[in-house]
This record gives structure tokens, sequence and C-alpha cells, in this order.
């Protein structure tokens, strides 16, 4: 049975699911390699059964013709652009999927995340920043929060950098400037609220802060880029600090929560270094130094197994897999054949997928038990991308879908169509058979892929 459950929701095999509200997954049933995520939470709906006769049956769960997991966080339910989604069709017309609705949202670069029947994202419009809450089914508007603040044009769009976190009842959001709220995630409501600069004397990064909050346990975990309060755990429910840790300037990527070499760990891409934290405590752990042009580390580190750790940069620096062992870290290898800038990349099957921004943004497929290329695709250029049911879903930096046959180490397209336009730097989200696409000018579109 254990097999037939990592099977299931562990096929892209670098993370693992704990439990959520709706029905319950022990840890006992997923082995180490696949549990990862610890102190977190997601929703399973299969649509032919209760996720109750899911844990008694094992045939049961491998018979279910779909398979879906809430988006609660940035990068999907195991925070690696993963999803254990299936049963959606990757065929569709010259012309494109089925579009469901339409919104006209803002700028800024934040993506979709989805809980049941509602979807959240963000945007910059008019002198002010928003936070959406819109109905999956008919794109109503069910709710908005805004608040002032300018859009920040930096060499791109601006807006928003960061996807709205979802644990039960609540939603957080951080601002480019560090404006840190808790919202109520029916009514939009203020809980509470934290000022990164103002508040707790964070150091903004060049082009805004853009790492999404981390959920894990009943903390909150912030990369703040404070002196002694870089990264920074808040109580969920009150914004209460319940640790501070280090000195690092403030990455641009996500913190990922794991469990490396037995220890519940905080895995984060600071400014100049990756850095592994102590879960409940935030002692350091370990680190290495990884320096690149600008302090731009922002693509977010990837977790395979129990115990290794993916990380990429742009500006010609390159990637390394390291090893976590007796509390030390080894790197594995380390070469320039994924130089990923901002776009994260996703794994599958013991590969690794991204866009490689100093080959002209081609995608690019390395093993990842050696750092060799697989092959390098041009046609498919400045990709965001996520993984599912031996499956990519792609979107170009153009505006075009791609469905992309991930189930053998070569490239094979299976669809294309373009579906946006201008400037495309946002991960896709599927939940349920919808895919969520968006541009940094702040069109989001809603795809039908059942």
């Amino acid at each position: 049975m254990r097999a037939q459950f990592e099977d299931a929701f562990c096929k892209g095999k670098p993370l693992g699911y704990s439990s959520h509200d709706r029905g319950r997954l022990t840890p006992s049933l997923l082995s180490p390699s696949c549990l990862a995520v610890s102190g977190q939470t997601f929703s399973c709906r299969p649509k032919t059964v209760s996720l109750v006769a899911v844990a008694f049956s094992a045939l049961v769960l491998l018979s279910t013709p779909s398979l879906q997991a809430d988006w609660l966080h940035y990068r999907g339910p195991a925070q690696n652009g993963v999803s254990p989604e299936k049963g959606w069709n990757a065929q569709f017309p010259s012309a494109g999927p089925s579009v469901l609705w339409k919104k006209k949202l803002g700028k800024g670069t934040s993506a979709v995340t989805v809980k049941g029947d509602r979807a959240y994202t963000m945007g910059n419009a008019g002198g002010k920043d928003s936070v959406y809450c819109f109905n999956t089914k008919t794109g109503a508007e069910l709710w908005r929060h805004d608040f002032p603040l300018e859009l920040d044009p930096n060499m791109f769009e601006g807006g928003p950098r960061a996807t709205p976190t979802i644990d039960g009842d609540l939603v957080y959001t951080v601002s480019h400037q560090g404006d840190l709220w808790c919202l109520n995630a029916t009514t939009g409501a203020k809980v509470w609220y934290k000022h990164y600069q103002r508040e707790l004397s964070g150091k903004r990064p060049t082009w805004g802060y853009a790492g999404s909050p981390t959920i894990v346990g009943n903390m909150v975990i912030c990369d703040v880029g404070a002196p002694g309060a870089s990264t920074i755990a808040f109580d969920k429910a009150t914004g209460a600090i319940i640790w501070k840790s280090g000195s690092d300037g403030a990455g641009y990527s996500t913190p990922v929560a794991a469990t490396l070499d037995g220890r519940p760990t905080i895995v984060i891409f600071k400014a100049d270094a990756l850095v592994g934290l102590d879960q409940k405590t935030g002692a350091e752990l370990w680190r290495t130094p990884w320096k690149t042009d600008y302090d731009v580390n922002a693509a977010s580190p990837l977790i395979f197994g129990s115990d290794r750790v993916f990380i990429t940069s742009g500006y010609n620096t390159g990637c390394a897999m390291f090893q976590v062992s007796g509390g030390q870290l080894r790197q594995l290898w380390k070469n320039k054949n994924l130089r990923a800038q901002i776009n994260s990349p996703a794994p599958w099957e013991g590969r690794i997928y991204g866009t490689d921004n100093n080959a002209s943004g081609n995608l690019v497929c390395l093993d990842a038990s050696t750092g060799e290329e697989i092959f390098e695709e041009r046609t498919v250029k400045g990709a965001t991308l996520i993984a599912t049911d031996a499956k990519l879903i792609v979107l170009t930096e153009k505006g075009e879908l791609v469905t992309v046959d991930a189930s053998k180490p070569a490239f094979r397209q299976i669809a294309r169509a373009k579906v946006l336009e201008n400037r495309c730097w946002v991960q896709p989200t599927l939940d349920a058979g919808q895919l969520y696409l968006r541009n940094n000018e702040g069109d989001l579109v809603c795809l039908q892929l059942k």
C-alpha cells in the first residue's frame, strides 16, 4: 500500500504531502523520500470517491480517474511545481483550450493559488496593490483588498512579485515593499499586518520583495532580510514573532519546507547563500555561499528525496545539487547547463526541466543525478512551467501554451497555442482541470482542460 500511495501522490519524486482538513493522510503512509513538507497541509478532491475511502483502499485510489490537490502555496501543493492532478486534457486545437473566464488585474507577476471554489492573486493599478479573490467557476470577484502602493517598474512591468499563500480560513500576501497581510480568506477582512521595513528593519532587495510566505505548522515563514532577523517565523494566527534568524540579505525566492537528513528544515535561497534552518527554532543547520550578479537568487530550491537540494541562478552562474548528511552540506555536482534567472524549474522522474537564460531562454532538461544535459529545446523560450501526470504545462515568455510529454527523456510536444499577449513571467496553476495563466500586464485567463 505504501508504494501505491507514493506512486499516486509523489510521481514527481522530489516531495510529498501531509494532511489537510478534507480528510487525513498520515506521514506513515508515505516514505521519507516523499515526505518533505513538514507541518504543511493540502486537500485532495478525488472525482469519484471520498478521501476516506482512498485512505482504506489503494486500489480505489489508483482506479480514480482524476486526483486534484488544492494549490495553496506558490509552486503548488509540494512547493516544487509538481501537481498530483490526473485526468486533464493535454490536447487542444491551435486556437487553444476553451476559455472559462478572463480578468484584468493590474500589473504584477503574482501567480494564482486555489482552495476549493476560490482563486487568489494580486495586481497593481491606479496607485494601489489589490489582493483578489475570484470564484473559480464563474470568475466572479468575491472580494478585493486594496492598499496604496507605487508600481515600481524597475526594468520590468512592476507590481506585486509574490503570490498569496492560503492556510485554512486565512490568506497571506507580501508586497514588493514588504507589506505582510494576513486576511480572512472568505471576506478579505484584515486579521493582522506587519511591514518588513518599517516595523522589522528589513532591507528591501533591489527589485523588491518577491518571496511568498510559507506555512509550517502554526508559523508563517518570511524572508525579511533584516540584521539579526533575516528570516522570521510569525505566529500565523496573531502575527507574533516566534523566532528570528540570521543577517543575510533577502533573496527573491520563496522559503521551502522540507525534511532533510531526518530534520524538519526551512531551505531558503538568500541574496548570496543557500541556507538551511531548523523549523522549530530558526537555528542555522548549514549553509553554502552562492553568489549571483546583482544578488538575483530568484528560482526556488528543489528538494529531491530525503537529503538533496538543487539550486540554480542566472547571469551565467549555473546550477548545483547538494546533499545534506550529518548536519553538513556536500556538493554532488555543479555546472552551467541550467542558468535560471527568474523562472523556477520543475522535476519529473529524476529529471529537471527549466529555462536556461544564458541560452536565449531555451527549455532544457537535466539528469538530476549527474547534472548532464538530456536535451535543449529552442522552440520553447522564456518558459514558466509545472509538471503533472507525466507531462509539462509550459507558458512561454511570449504567451504560448505548450504541453509536453515528459514520460521519456526527450522533447515531444503535444500541443501549442497562443493564449496571451505581452510578456509572461508567471507560473501556471492547475486545479480541478482548470488552468490559470497570466501575463505581467495583468491579463488573467482561466482555461478548461477537462
